[in-house]
C-alpha cells in the first residue's frame, strides 16, 4: 500500500492557483482600504455638515426629528435593495419578507428595542452638534468605546485585556482634557450651551454602546440574514421616529410642514446618515479593529481641520493633548490579544504528525 494516497497536483495548476490566491488577497486589501477611506470620509463629513446646518447655514432651521425619521425610511429602502440582491429573485424576496416580517411579530418586537435606543441616539447627535463644535463632538463621541466595552463584558460575557482596560482609561483622560476647556468657534454666532451638548453626547454614547451590543447578540442568536434584521429594525425605527416627530414637534410640523427648512445641505446630511448607518455593517464584516481605530483617528483629524477652516475653531493645548490621547487609545484598544494557547497546540500537532510518520 502506498504511503502517498493523494494524487500529486499538476505544477501548472499549482502556479495558477497561487496566482489566483495572490490576486484575491490583493483585491481583499484594496477593498479594506476602500472601506477605511469611505468610512473615514463619511464620519468626518457627516459631523461637519450636520454642524454647519445647525449653526451657520442660512435660512429657517429644520426639525431634526423629521431628519431622523427620513433617515430610517432611506435605510429601509436600501436594506430592501440589498436583501433583493442577496435572495436573487423577487419571489425569494417576497418569501423572506413574509416569513421574517409578517409572520414574525415577536422578532419585530425584539428589534424594536435597539430601534428606540438608536432613535434617541440620533436625536441626541443633532442636539450635541447644535451646542458643540464638530471636532469636540468627534473626540468626545469616542466615549462609545468604553461604553461598548462595558456592555460587551456584561451582556456577551467577554473579557478585556489589561491593555484594553488601560486604553479605556487613557481615552477617558483624553476626553476630560478636551472638555476641560472646550475649544471655541469664532464664526458661530448662535447661542450655545456646551454643558447641554456634553450631556447629549453622554446619552448618545450610552445608547450607542447598548444598542450595538444588543443588536450583535440578536444577530448571533440565529442564522437570519443581516439585511433581514436591518429591515426588522428599520420598520420599528420608522414607527418610533414618527412618534418622536409628533410628540416633540407635532404642532410646528402640522403648521409649517414636514420638510420645513430643508436645503440641499440638509438632504446631504440625511443621505450621509443613511449610507453611514448601513455602511457600518459592511465595515464591521470586512475590516478589523486596528483599521477601524485608524479610521476614527483620521476622522478626528479631518473634523478638526474642517472646524478650523469653516467655524474658526481655536485649538488649545488641552484640546490637542486630549485629542492625541484619544487617537492613541483607540489604536491600542484595537490591537489583537496575544493568544498563547496556540503555541502548545501547534507543538502538540507537530508531535502527532511525527508519530504518524514514524508509524508509516
Amino acid at each position: 500500500m502506498s504511503c502517498y494516497p493523494h494524487k500529486i497536483s499538476n505544477p501548472e495548476n499549482i502556479r495558477t492557483d497561487a496566482k489566483t490566491a495572490i490576486m484575491a488577497e490583493t483585491v481583499s486589501v484594496g477593498f479594506k482600504l476602500y472601506c477605511l477611506t469611505v468610512m473615514t470620509l463619511v464620519a468626518a463629513t457627516y459631523t461637519v455638515a450636520l454642524r454647519y446646518t445647525r449653526t451657520i447655514s442660512s435660512g429657517d432651521l429644520y426639525f431634526s426629528t423629521t431628519a431622523v425619521c427620513i433617515t430610517e425610511v432611506i435605510k429601509l429602502i436600501l436594506s430592501l435593495g440589498m436583501l433583493s440582491k442577496e435572495t436573487g429573485s423577487l419571489n425569494r424576496l417576497k418569501n423572506a419578507l413574509v416569513e421574517h416580517i409578517f409572520l414574525s411579530p415577536k422578532e419585530l418586537l425584539k428589534l424594536s428595542v435597539p430601534s428606540v435606543v438608536y432613535a434617541i441616539q440620533n436625536n441626541m447627535a443633532f442636539l450635541a452638534l447644535s451646542n458643540l463644535d464638530a471636532a469636540v463632538y468627534q473626540v468626545t463621541y469616542q466615549l462609545k468605546i468604553p461604553c461598548t466595552a462595558l456592555c460587551t463584558v456584561l451582556m456577551l460575557n467577554r473579557s478585556l485585556s489589561r491593555l484594553q482596560w488601560g486604553s479605556v482609561f487613557m481615552l477617558c483622560l483624553g476626553v476630560t482634557l478636551v472638555q476641560w476647556k472646550p475649544a471655541e468657534a469664532t464664526k458661530v454666532q448662535i447661542e450655545q450651551n456646551p454643558l447641554l451638548g456634553f450631556m447629549a453626547i453622554a446619552i448618545a454614547v450610552l445608547c450607542s454602546g447598548f444598542a450595538g451590543v444588543y443588536f450583535e447578540k440578536v444577530l448571533k442568536s440565529s442564522d437570519t440574514s443581516l439585511w433581514v434584521r436591518n429591515i426588522q429594525m428599520y420598520i420599528s425605527g420608522i414607527v418610533v421616529t414618527l412618534l418622536g416627530v409628533f410628540m416633540t414637534d407635532g404642532d410646528k410640523v402640522l403648521e409649517k410642514g414636514f420638510f420645513f427648512g430643508y436645503t440641499p445641505w440638509v438632504c446631504f446630511v440625511v443621505l450621509l446618515a443613511s449610507v453611514g448607518g448601513l455602511y457600518t455593517s459592511i465595515v464591521v464584516k470586512y475590516t478589523d479593529n486596528i483599521m477601524k481605530g485608524f479610521s476614527a483617528a483620521a476622522a478626528i483629524v479631518l473634523s478638526t481641520v474642517a472646524s478650523v477652516v469653516l467655524f474658526g475653531l481655536q485649538i488649545t493645548i488641552t484640546f490637542a493633548s486630549g485629542a492625541l490621547l484619544v487617537c492613541v487609545s483607540i489604536y491600542l484598544y484595537g490591537l489583537p490579544k496575544l493568544d498563547t494557547s496556540k503555541v502548545p497546540r501547534q507543538e502538540e500537532a507537530d508531535r502527532e504528525l511525527k508519530a504518524k510518520l514514524i508509524s508509516v
